[in-house]
C-alpha cells in the first residue's frame, strides 16, 4: 500500500497532507441510502462486465446499476442459464441478479429483460474460457520479479497523457503527486531491457482506474474495479499487454487492493447500501496494529478499529463481511485472471481484510486457477506474525487459517538493511539474516515468499546503505541467492536513490523513459560509470540464477555468523553454490572446517560475478564489505 503502515513521522505528515483532498462525503450519513439523489447513475452498468461459461463455480452474481432499476422484475431465456432470483438493495439504483451458468451453456449474448417503471433489455455477454497453456503460469522461486510504477517508468503513448473527464487532467513531471505520463506501452517498449537484466516477471503497481483528484498515479485508491486507468491504456490494451509479455517470456503480476477503494469509486459515490463499506459515527482511521488480528487477549475495540477503520479519509474500508460485497470482490479477481491470463496477484494490505472473507476468497481463486501465483503484503513485525498470514503449520486463531501461498518477506528486508548498516553482534547486524530464516519452519513453503531490498513505500536501498557500492553488491548478492522469489524495485539496478520522506521521492521517473530526459539508462551507452557497473552486476547474477536451479529450488543450509561473516549454501542434485558475506570493513580469514558437511567432495570453486577461481577451499580470505557467490566444483 501507499500511505500509512507504521506510525512514523513521515507517514503521519503524508496522511495529513492527503486529508486536505478528501471528498465532501467521506463516510455515509445516517439517512438511508435510498433517500439520496441518484444523479450519479446516468447509464446502465453491469458488473462483472461479462462472464465466462465453463467456470468451476456455476453461480454468478450480477450487480446492475441504473436509475430506479431496483424495482424491476427480471426475465431471461437462454439455454443452460437459470435465473435464481433478484435482490433489491437499499439504493433503488441497484439490483442484484443471481444466475446459474450450467455446464451446457454456450458463449453468446444473454438478454436480460427488466420490467419496472421503464422497460430495458440488456445484452450480457458470456464468453468461452481460454485454453491457452501459456496463461496463468504462476510465479515461483525460479522467477526474478521487477516492481515498477507505470506512471513513472516510461511514456510510450503521449496521446493518453491527458484524458478528458478525469479529475486530475494534466501531466506535471515537476510534481511528485501529479501524473507523469507513463503507461503500458512504455513498459512494453522496454521488455528487451528487462529481459537483458534477467527479469522473468513484471509487477506494475495497480493499473486499474484511479480517478482521484490527488496523487492518483500510485493506483491504490481504485475508482473502478473493472477498468484500466485510461492514462495507461484501455482494458483491452492491458489484456494485450499480458499476451505480449508472455510472448516475450515475461510473466505479469497484477497488483490489487482488497481492503479498500477510492472515495471517487462509483460504488461509493452512489453506494448500493450503507453496509457496502464500514460505517462509523465519525470518521475513524484504522489503528494499523496488525497484532489486533490474532492477539488472543485483544479488546473488541482494538480489533474492530484495525479491521474496520478506514485506511485514510480518501480510502473507504470495504465491508467484506457483507456476502454481496464478498462475492463482488471474488468475482472481480476471477474475472481479471480469466480475461487477461495474468500470472499472479500481489495483494495490498492483506492483514486488514475480514478473516472469514480472506479464507473464502483464497479458496475460490485456488479452485478456479490452481496455477495462479498469489502473495500478499504483510508489513508486520516478527517472523511468527508474518508466517501467520501465509500458509503455515501454526494453529488457527479465532477460526482464521491463512490459505495465502506467500507473503512479502519484510522480516528478511529488515534483516538485510541491518546487516549492512549495523555492526555484527550476537543477534545484531548480519546475524539478523540468520535469524530471519531460522523461523522458516513455520511456513508451509518459505520459497513462496517474496524477498526484496526496497519497494515503492520504502527508502531506496542505495540511500539506506549510505550510497556504498560495496554494500550495494552485497545486498544484491543476497537478494539473488537467498531462498524465495527475488523482487527488484525499478531503478535499483542503476543506483536510483532517495528517502521516502515523502514517498514521492522514491517514485521518481526512470531516466530515459520520457521525452527530454538528459540521461537514458535503458541503453548501454547511457549507463556510464557506477550505473553501468551496477546494471552489469545485477545482470550477471540474475542471468546466472536463471540457469542454476540450486539458487531457486535448492535447499538452503546456513551457518551461524561468526566475526561478521555469514555463510550459506544453496544445493541440489544440479549443483552447489556457496555464498559468503563479510559485513566487516576488514578482511577476514575464514577456516571452512565447520562447513565440511557442504564442502565435502568439492576441491575448488569459481566466484560467479568476477570469474575468480578459488583453488583452496580450506581457508579463505574474504575482503571487507564483500559477498562471494561461489559455484563449487569437484
Amino acid at each position: 500500500m501507499i500511505f500509512i503502515r507504521s506510525l512514523t513521522a513521515a507517514a503521519l505528515i503524508l496522511a495529513a497532507n492527503l486529508n486536505a483532498f478528501a471528498t465532501p462525503r467521506l463516510f455515509a450519513a445516517n439517512a438511508p441510502v435510498a433517500s439520496r439523489p441518484a444523479k450519479a447513475a446516468l447509464v446502465t452498468r453491469v458488473d462483472p462486465t461479462f462472464w465466462f461459461v465453463g467456470m468451476k463455480n456455476p453461480k454468478l452474481q450480477l450487480l446492475v446499476h441504473s436509475p430506479g432499476i431496483g424495482a424491476s422484475k427480471v426475465a431471461l431465456a437462454y439455454p443452460g442459464v437459470t435465473l435464481d432470483g433478484t435482490q433489491p438493495l437499499e439504493n433503488p439504483n441497484y439490483l442484484v441478479v443471481n444466475l446459474t451458468i450450467g455446464p451446457d451453456a454456450k458463449p453468446g449474448l444473454l438478454k436480460l429483460q427488466f420490467q419496472g417503471a421503464k422497460k430495458l433489455v440488456y445484452s450480457y455477454e458470456l464468453r468461452a474460457r481460454s485454453t491457452d497453456p501459456s496463461r496463468v503460469q504462476g510465479v515461483t522461486a525460479a522467477d526474478f520479479v521487477y516492481l515498477l510504477m507505470p506512471d513513472r517508468f516510461a511514456n510510450g503513448d503521449p496521446k493518453n497523457d491527458v484524458v478528458k473527464g478525469t479529475r486530475a487532467p494534466r501531466v506535471a513531471r515537476d510534481s511528485m503527486y501529479a501524473r507523469h505520463g507513463g503507461d503500458l506501452k512504455g513498459i512494453e517498449q522496454h521488455f528487451d531491457y528487462l529481459k537483458e537484466l534477467g527479469v522473468t516477471a513484471i509487477w506494475p503497481t495497480p493499473v486499474v482506474a484511479n480517478d482521484m483528484p490527488k496523487a492518483s498515479y500510485h493506483g491504490y485508491a481504485l475508482t473502478d474495479y473493472y477498468n484500466v486507468d485510461p492514462r495507461y491504456g484501455t482494458t483491452a490494451d492491458y489484456a494485450r499487454f499480458v499476451q505480449s509479455a508472455h510472448k516475450a517470456g515475461l510473466k505479469v503480476v497484477h497488483d490489487v487492493v482488497l481492503n479498500h477503494m477510492g472515495s471517487y469509486n462509483y460504488l461509493h459515490l452512489d453506494p448500493p447500501a450503507q453496509d457496502w463499506v464500514h460505517q462509523w459515527p465519525a470518521f475513524t482511521r484504522s489503528n494499523y496494529r496488525d497484532a489486533a488480528f490474532n492477539d488472543v487477549h485483544v479488546s473488541k475495540h482494538d480489533r474492530e478499529q484495525f479491521g474496520s477503520g478506514w485506511f485514510d479519509t480518501t480510502m473507504p474500508d470495504v465491508n467484506q463481511s457483507n456476502p454481496l460485497v464478498a462475492t463482488y470482490l471474488i468475482q472481480n479477481f476471477i474475472w481479471w485472471v480469466e480475461y487477461t491470463g495474468l500470472d499472479a496477484y500481489r495483494i495490498d494490505t492483506y492483514p486488514y481484510s475480514d478473516r472469514k472473507f480472506l479464507m473464502q476468497w483464497g479458496e475460490a481463486l485456488a479452485t478456479e486457477f490452481p496455477r495462479l501465483g498469489v502473495f500478499g503484503e504483510a508489513w508486520v513485525q516478527g517472523t511468527g506474525q508474518q508466517a501467520f498470514f501465509a500458509k503455515n503449520i501454526l494453529p488457527p486463531v479465532d477460526g482464521f487459517k491463512s490459505n495465502l501461498p506467500g507473503v512479502t518477506d519484510f522480516q528478511s528486508q529488515y534483516a538485510i538493511n541491518e546487516a549492512l548498516t549495523k555492526d555484527a553482534g550476537w543477534t545484531d547486524g548480519i546475524a539478523k539474516l540468520y535469524y530471519a530464516l531460522q523461523g522458516d519452519w513455520m511456513y508451509e513453503d518459505p520459497l513462496r515468499n517474496v524477498v526484496f531490498l526496497d519497494n515503492h513505500d520504502l527508502s531506496r536501498f542505495y540511500s539506506v546503505i549510505g550510497e556504498d557500492f560495496a554494500k550495494y553488491k552485497m545486498g544484491l548478492a543476497w537478494l539473488l541467492t537467498t531462498r524465495g522469489i527475488p523482487q527488484l524495485y525499478y531503478g535499483t539496478e542503476v543506483l536510483m536513490k532517495n528517502f521516502s520522506a515523502p514517498d514521492g521521492l522514491v517514485r521518481e521517473d526512470f531516466p530515459g523513459g520520457f521525452v527530454g530526459d538528459k540521461k537514458n539508462y535503458f541503453t548501454a551507452a547511457g549507463r556510464t560509470g557506477p550505473a553501468g557497473e551496477a546494471f552489469a552486476y545485477v545482470k550477471t547474477l540474475a542471468n546466472y540464477r536463471k540457469t542454476h536451479p540450486a539458487l531457486h529450488s535448492g535447499q538452503l543450509t546456513q551457518f551461524i555468523p561468526a566475526e561478521g561473516v555469514y555463510t550459506y549454501f544453496r544445493h541440489s542434485d544440479a549443483g552447489t553454490v556457496m555464498v559468503m558475506m563479510n559485513s566487516s570493513k576488514d578482511e577476514k580469514t575464514v577456516d571452512t572446517g565447520r562447513f565440511a558437511e557442504r564442502l565435502a567432495g568439492f576441491s575448488s570453486g569459481q566466484e560467479v560475478t568476477s570469474g575468480a577461481v578459488l583453488a583452496d577451499l580450506k581457508t579463505m580470505k574474504i575482503p571487507g564489505r564483500t559477498a562471494w557467490v561461489v559455484e563449487l566444483r569437484k
